[in-house]
């Protein structure tokens, strides 16, 4: 076993004496536990979640699906990226959802707009699906649609091989498709990147990097 189990642990004695779990000598990615908990992965506004150490390749199509949960009106939401400018990258900026994919030529984005500022950062969860189908991207929140143009018709594939930085990333690296550096606060559940006929469920307890992000425990509401 090479991972944590996602649970709360409590009233711990060991030989008759009682552990005193409020003051541990060290911690590391333990947080608190929460009365009312939701399935989902909490971001606690200051990290990141790292998966796919050896790089994950967009190429020509990605479809990325997600669930989330915010109060904040800025965050990263996620990014890959390439040691050159191809990459993706999806954040959400002034209550905004953006989604940036440069396949080589030039970057492009489509963004989501809601009504007001703070409608998709009431705490409750909202759907979002990012497609990138060779040079044409769209974006579909809560069942609402947004897509851009893109004058890059012949530029199509998006060779990235960096790994999939979900809710920030580290200051040493490199992200071409995104314009914020907040990390995100939050939770977000449901994570599934498909390519082609490849369709993977990411769980953040399996991140090769995990710093402020807590997998399996979602606050039932904003603390």
């Amino acid at each position: 076993v090479t991972h944590s189990i996602p649970a709360c642990i409590g009233s711990m004695t060991i030989n008759s004496k009682q552990l005193d779990n409020e003051s541990p000598v060290s911690i590391f990615a333990v947080n608190k536990c929460y009365e009312t908990v939701q399935d989902g992965t909490f971001f606690d506004g200051s990290g990141f979640a790292a998966l796919v150490r050896e790089g994950y390749k967009v190429r020509s199509d990605v479809n990325i699906t997600l669930e989330f949960r915010t109060t904040a009106v800025h965050g990263v939401l996620l990014g890959v990226s390439s040691a050159k400018v191809d990459a993706i990258g999806l954040e959400i900026v002034h209550g905004k959802v953006l989604f940036h994919v440069n396949n080589g030529a030039g970057s492009i984005t489509t963004t989501y707009e809601p009504r007001g500022t703070n409608s998709l950062c009431d705490g409750k969860w909202h759907k979002l699906q990012a497609n990138k189908s060779k040079h044409r991207i769209s974006l579909i929140i809560d069942g609402n649609l947004v897509h851009t143009d893109n004058p890059h018709i012949q530029s199509t594939s998006a060779d990235t091989n960096n790994p999939i930085y979900v809710g920030g990333y580290p200051a040493d690296v490199k992200q071409n498709c995104l314009t914020s550096k907040s990390s995100f606060r939050g939770c977000l559940r449901n994570l599934v990147l498909t390519r082609g006929q490849h369709t993977e469920l990411f769980d953040f307890s399996r991140a090769f990097d995990l710093r402020g992000v807590f997998p399996h425990s979602c606050p039932g509401a904003e603390h």
